[in-house]
C-alpha cells in the first residue's frame, strides 16, 4: 500500500522546497501495485510448496566465466533460456519484478522489495531512496550495507558491460545516509522508468571484489546472497547449485513458494540434437523446444507415451522478442534503404514455415511481436501526433499504410517480388549481368550472413538460393561460440540471424538497441548500427513517458520507424511455451508474463534420481 508524506527534504539541488514523498513496499512504473503490503506470497506459487529432490536441466552453448557483469567472456546466464530455470550466477537485485533476476509473473510493470525493505521516491521522480533491510547478508555471513549498493553502482558503471553504463547513465550523485539506507539523485526529473532499473541493480558484496580484478573472467563462483550457492563447477561443461537452507530472505512474501529444490544440476550441450537424445535418454528433467520440426515429429518415444515425460504447449502474454536478419548498416553494402528493402522482398516465409516448421510460427511484421506495442494499422491518436512532429523526415507512406511483409503462396517468390526487388536494387546503382549483380565501379553484390548455430543453415540456405536468382552472391558461415561474440562486440559481420529480447515495459534496452549513441560503441546490441535521429527523439520521449497509453504509443511509433527503414528482415515467432518435462513436478499455474519454473516442486513421494 503505498502511503503519501508531506515532508520537507533538503536534496542539496538547486532548489529546497516542500514535496510529496512515497514510500511504498514496491514500485509501479504506472498506476497502482497489484498486491499490497500485506500480501504473503503471489497468487501463481504455492506457499507451502515442499522443499525437495534435485531439479536437473540443460544449458545450451558453453560459458567461460562465472562473471555475468563484464565485457569479456560468456557467463552461464548469457546462454539461451537460463534465466527461465530461477537459479544463476546473478547476484540478488535490490527489488525483483522487472529485470532479469526474477521477472514478475502477473504484472507488466511493478516490482517488491528484496533486499530493499521499501522505496521512497519524490512526485516528481527526480530521486529515489532505498531502504535495506538489516537482516539481508552475503552467504559468508556479512551484512549487505548501503557501502556495497554504492559499491555495486560505480563499479558497474565504471568496469561493467556496457549495457549497465548505458541503464546507469542517467544518476547524478549516490548519497549514502546510513548504513541500510542510500539515495540516488537523478540528472532530470520525470524519470519513472530509473527507479525500475536502479531497482533491478545486483547487490555485490564489497569486501569480496575490492582485491580482486573485476573485469576479468574467472571460474570461481562469486560470492551471493540468494536462495541458491554454485558448489560444483566443471568449466564450460557444468555447474551444480545447492539451495542455502539457512537463506535470509526465504520466508519473504516475494519468495514464498519459489526455490523448492535442494539441488539444482546443470549441464550444457553445444549441439540441439544431442541435447534432445540426451532428455529422451532421461538426462535432465526439463526440455525447452525451439526447433518446430522436432516439436511436431519428434516426441514419439516411450516416455511420452506412457505418461512419464508431460509434453506441453502454453500460451503466455509476454513480448515475444525480435527476430530477424540484421543488416550491418556501418558496411556500404547495406547503407542504401532500398537495397535493404529489396532484400526483405527476397524472404520466402511462407516456403520456410509450411516446408520446415510445419506451419508452426507466425510471421513477424514488428519489432515487438504478440504485444501492444506492435505497430499493425496506420498511426493514429497520439502515436499520429508523435510522428507528425517529423512527417518531413519519414516516407509519406508511414502514414497512410501500416507496413507489410512480401507474401508468397507457400511455392516460390512471385515474379511480381522479383521484379519489384530488382527495381530497388536497379534504382540504388546496381545493374542486373551475367556476372550477377554489379556496380558503377565493377564490384559484386555481395555479402555473408554470420551465423553460430549450425541448424539455422538449412533454414537460410533456401533463402541464399532466392537471392542467388536475382544475382545476389550472399554465403552462410557458422563459427564457434567465442568468435561469434568476438566479431559482434567488434561489428565485425555483413548480416546475422538475431534475437533481441523484449520486456513488458520497454526502456533503457531500447536505447541500447537502437540509439546514435550506442552505434560506435563496442560490445552494444544496436547490430543493424542505427543512427536516426527520429528514432534517438522517440527514444528520449520513450524514456520520460508518464503512462502506460504513452509508453504504448511512444514504442508503436518507434516500431513503425523502425520497420520502414528495413533494418531487419523480420522472422517469425511464437505466442507459446514449448516445453516437454518429466512427470514428476507440480506447479499451480502459468502465469502470462513468465514460464515460473521458479515455483515449480517435486511431488510427494516421488523418489529423485
Amino acid at each position: 500500500m503505498i502511503r503519501p508524506l508531506l515532508l520537507t527534504i533538503s536534496l542539496a539541488l538547486s532548489t529546497t522546497a516542500a514535496a510529496t514523498i512515497s514510500e511504498s513496499h514496491g514500485y509501479a512504473q504506472f498506476g497502482v501495485l497489484k498486491y499490497p503490503a500485506s500480501f504473503t506470497h503471489f497468487d501463481w506459487v504455492n506457499p507451502e510448496a515442499p522443499k525437495a529432490g534435485t531439479l536437473r536441466i540443460m544449458a545450451n552453448g558453453t560459458f567461460d566465466t562465472l562473471n555475468p557483469y563484464t565485457f569479456k567472456g560468456s557467463s552461464p546466464i548469457s546462454t539461451p533460456n537460463f534465466g527461465q530455470y530461477g537459479v544463476s550466477e546473478l547476484n540478488e537485485p535490490l527489488m525483483v519484478g522487472t529485470g532479469q533476476y526474477d521477472p514478475s509473473g502477473d504484472e507488466p510493470t511493478s516490482s517488491y522489495g528484496l533486499i530493499a525493505k521499501t522505496v521512497e521516491y519524490s512526485e516528481d521522480r527526480s530521486w529515489v531512496v532505498f531502504n535495506l533491510r538489516p537482516e539481508a547478508h552475503f552467504h559468508d555471513g556479512k551484512p549487505i550495507t548501503a557501502y556495497d549498493v554504492a559499491f555495486s553502482y560505480r563499479t558497474l558503471l565504471k568496469d561493467g558491460h556496457p549495457q549497465y553504463r548505458t541503464a546507469l547513465q542517467e544518476v547524478q550523485r549516490v548519497d549514502i545516509l546510513n548504513r541500510h539506507r542510500i539515495r540516488f539523485v537523478f540528472k532530470r526529473s520525470g524519470n519513472p522508468l530509473l527507479i525500475l532499473r536502479l531497482g533491478e541493480l545486483p547487490v555485490l558484496p564489497q569486501h569480496y571484489w575490492k582485491n580482486r580484478d573485476f573485469k576479468a573472467t574467472t571460474f570461481d563462483p562469486p560470492l551471493g546472497s540468494g536462495p541458491y550457492r554454485i558448489t560444483q563447477v566443471r568449466p564450460g561443461r557444468s555447474l551444480v547449485f545447492e539451495r542455502v537452507k539457512d537463506y535470509w530472505g526465504k520466508d519473504l512474501p516475494v519468495n514464498r513458494g519459489k526455490y523448492n529444490f535442494n539441488r539444482v544440476q546443470v549441464e550444457f550441450y553445444r549441439d540441439a540434437d544431442v541435447a534432445f537424445e540426451a532428455f529422451k535418454a532421461g538426462e535432465f528433467d526439463i526440455y525447452i523446444e525451439h526447433q518446430a520440426k522436432n516439436w511436431s515429429t519428434g516426441y514419439d518415444f516411450p516416455a511420452v507415451n506412457e505418461g512419464k515425460v508431460i509434453k506441453a504447449q502454453i500460451p503466455h502474454r509476454i513480448p515475444t522478442q525480435t527476430q530477424g536478419l540484421f543488416m550491418n548498416t556501418r558496411r556500404s553494402t547495406f547503407a542504401d534503404i532500398r537495397v535493404r528493402e529489396a532484400l526483405g522482398l527476397m524472404f520466402n516465409f511462407e516456403w520456410t514455415n509450411r516446408t520446415l516448421f510445419n506451419d508452426a510460427y507466425q510471421r513477424s511484421v514488428s519489432y515487438y511481436p504478440n504485444s501492444e506495442f506492435s505497430a499493425n494499422d496506420v498511426p493514429s491518436g497520439r502515436e499520429f501526433l508523435l510522428l507528425s512532429a517529423y512527417r518531413d523526415q519519414l516516407p509519406p507512406k508511414l502514414f497512410t499504410q501500416p507496413f507489410t511483409v512480401s507474401k508468397t503462396d507457400g511455392g516460390g517468390v512471385p515474379r511480381d517480388t522479383l521484379r519489384k526487388a530488382l527495381g530497388l536494387l536497379a534504382a540504388a546503382g546496381w545493374t542486373f549481368t551475367e556476372r550477377g549483380l554489379i556496380n558503377d565501379a565493377g564490384q559484386p553484390l555481395r555479402f555473408e550472413i554470420l551465423l553460430v548455430n549450425p541448424s539455422l543453415e538449412r533454414i537460410l540456405q533456401p533463402y541464399i538460393e532466392d537471392l542467388t536468382r536475382i544475382g545476389i552472391d550472399a554465403r552462410l558461415r557458422t563459427v564457434d561460440r567465442a568468435q561469434y561474440k568476438q566479431r559482434l562486440d567488434q561489428f565485425d559481420f555483413d548480416m546475422i540471424l538475431m534475437t533481441l529480447s523484449q520486456t513488458l515495459s520497454p526502456g533503457l534496452e531500447q536505447w541500447q538497441y537502437f540509439h546514435s549513441s550506442q552505434a560506435t560503441t563496442k560490445g552494444s546490441k544496436n547490430y543493424a548500427g542505427v543512427a536516426n535521429p527520429v528514432v534517438d527523439n522517440l527514444l528520449s520521449q520513450l524514456l520520460s513517458a508518464k503512462t502506460r497509453d504513452e509508453q504504448v504509443a511512444t514504442t508503436k511509433a518507434l516500431d513503425r520507424v523502425l520497420l520502414w527503414q528495413h533494418y531487419m528482415i523480420p522472422n517469425w515467432y511464437l505466442s507459446n511455451h514449448r516445453l516437454a518435462y518429466r512427470n514428476r513436478f507440480a506447479f499451480v499455474t502459468t502465469p502470462p508474463y513468465t514460464l515460473g519454473l521458479r515455483a515449480w516442486w517435486l511431488k510427494p513421494l516421488e523418489k529423485t534420481p
